[in-house]
């Protein structure tokens, strides 16, 4: 199979990052000069800031050294762009020209590839986070019981007061417009999902490994952990988790994760 030059232009970064210089892409869309092609980049960086991006994350500016003759070199700007950033600029170029279309054809799958496996990689780290809160739920109680709480949701009250910044599981919910049958746990992304996982482990291991006994004492732990997995969020610039938005419920990506799976062992068998 023909390789697309729109694929043969594509370069990576030391991070491993893929991206793809404006000026040759400009050139491949027969702009006769580069700064023929500058308005229409600028043009996709207002569409991308417009669409909620960060126009510095897909366009950077970089600076080159050219020869220009019998040795000498001058610096000439350039724009490393994302795949992302060559759909938009594509979106804006001369439509009138044939290797346009090709590059909106192109672009335009690859971009919604990129999404797709970039949904799915969310959507296993989500289910994979929300099994082992699950898991973690149950180790809790296990040593909450041992350590003599009686009143299972009031300890758990604690815990979230403490990461919550004061607000009880009934306020959570609440505050994320979830209905009385939707679980809060089944609602959250893998940010939440993973601050609430590591409330828990801690909490358990502090029980066990302080022998703290007693309703009072036991739910103070679970609470004063909560607290500090807060003040590390805020710490690190994160956002607070009641300040987080509800996701779709967690049944969502485990059908998409599903039928991921079949459509993959779909063309193992035709191969």
């Amino acid at each position: 199979m023909k390789t697309s030059i729109f694929e043969e232009l594509k370069k990576i970064n030391k991070y491993g990052k893929e991206f793809w210089s404006a000026r040759e892409l400009g050139k491949v869309l027969e702009y006769s000069e580069y700064r023929f092609f500058i308005p229409v980049v600028e043009k996709a960086k207002i569409a991308c800031e417009n669409s909620g991006f960060f126009a510095a994350d897909h366009f950077e500016d970089v600076h080159g050294m050219v020869l220009i003759g019998s040795g000498a070199e001058r610096q000439i700007s350039d724009i490393n762009m994302s795949r992302y950033a060559c759909y938009l600029v594509v979106q804006s170029a001369d439509s009138s020209k044939v290797i346009v279309g090709k590059a909106k054809s192109y672009f335009a799958i690859q971009t919604h590839r990129q999404e797709t496996q970039d949904q799915l990689v969310d959507d296993s780290k989500r289910v994979m986070l929300r099994g082992e809160m699950t898991e973690h739920n149950k180790k809790l109680a296990s040593a909450a019981k041992s350590a003599g709480v009686f009143n299972y949701a009031n300890f758990q009250d604690a815990g979230y007061m403490g990461l919550y910044g004061g607000l009880r599981q009934k306020d959570i919910h609440s505050r994320k417009k979830l209905n009385d049958k939707q679980k809060l746990l089944d609602h959250m992304g893998s940010e939440e999902l993973a601050a609430n996982l590591f409330r828990a482990t801690q909490t358990e291991a502090k029980l066990r490994r302080e022998n703290i006994s007693g309703q009072g004492l036991a739910s103070t732990a679970h609470q004063e952990v909560g607290a500090k997995v807060r003040r590390t969020i805020i710490e690190l610039g994160g956002t607070v988790p009641e300040n987080l938005p509800a996701e779709e419920s967690i049944r969502e990506p485990k059908k998409r994760l599903k039928e991921g799976n079949k459509k993959l062992l779909g063309k193992k068998k035709v191969n």
